[in-house]
């Protein structure tokens, strides 16, 4: 079961996020409400928040690229290996577009999701989109922010420290990928840091404690919308029925 939603916030003017679940994208656009689908695990399945970079141009292209290029291939997705290759072949390809057309120079996305097979999760990112789990022992990050480490007292930062694309040289990705024994008790949040950086973890994981998938993942919406909505919010909640 998948429940995803995007939003413009507040204060931008243009929504640069973009979704994948499985073979269902969203890209540079809104919901209306939270979207909800099943999915048999008969193949691999992906679901995915890209972010695009802020304060560049074609953040927009560059998330959709993402979003669209995992929806593609996301039932080869057969492990680790895959997924990786996948991910650098993203990378590559923006550089590509922005060696090609200047006015995309330095285009860039994080990207965070997980990876759903048979008998394992594979939750993964770049940048600073964010996957946690939530389960009987409460909310865990499960992500690794790429960001510099905060001075005493900073709460955020808007500075990204590895993302696809972005750069003014191609470098190469290392994809943070963390693997995880399937279960029924777990619930995944994915999402962009228009939520994270907004809604502590304690109310986060107050939010999923009390409310069931579509009414959980209005709530955090509504968390960070109440918090000022000053970015683009992503989000998406995956969980493996028995």
């Amino acid at each position: 079961m998948v429940t995803a939603l995007s939003h413009v916030g507040l204060i931008r003017d243009d929504n640069e996020d973009s979704l994948v679940v499985g073979q269902w994208t969203l890209c540079a656009a809104e919901t209306e409400a939270p979207q909800s689908f099943v999915f048999p695990l008969a193949t691999p399945l992906v679901v995915a928040v890209a972010d695009g970079l802020g304060g560049h141009p074609g953040g927009d292209v560059a998330s959709s690229l993402v979003a669209r290029e995992l929806a593609r291939a996301g039932p080869t997705l057969d492990g680790e290996q895959r997924l990786r290759d996948v991910l650098n072949a993203c990378n590559r390809a923006l550089y590509g577009i922005a060696a090609d057309q200047p006015t995309l120079m330095a285009m860039g996305t994080t990207v965070a999701g997980v990876l759903l097979t048979s008998d394992q999760v594979l939750a993964f990112n770049v940048g600073d989109s964010r996957v946690y789990m939530h389960g009987p022992d409460g909310l865990r990050q499960v992500s690794i922010d790429d960001r510099p480490p905060l001075a005493a007292g900073q709460e955020h930062t808007s500075i990204v420290t590895q993302t696809l694309g972005g750069g003014f040289a191609y470098a190469d990705l290392e994809p943070h990928v963390w693997a995880c024994p399937q279960s029924t008790e777990v619930r995944w949040l994915i999402c962009s840091d228009g939520l994270s950086d907004l809604v502590g973890d304690q109310a986060l994981n107050d939010l999923l404690q009390e409310s069931e998938d579509s009414e959980a993942a209005f709530g955090l919406w509504k968390a960070a919308i109440d918090a000022g909505g000053s970015d683009n919010i992503t989000l998406a909640l995956v969980r493996v029925a028995s």
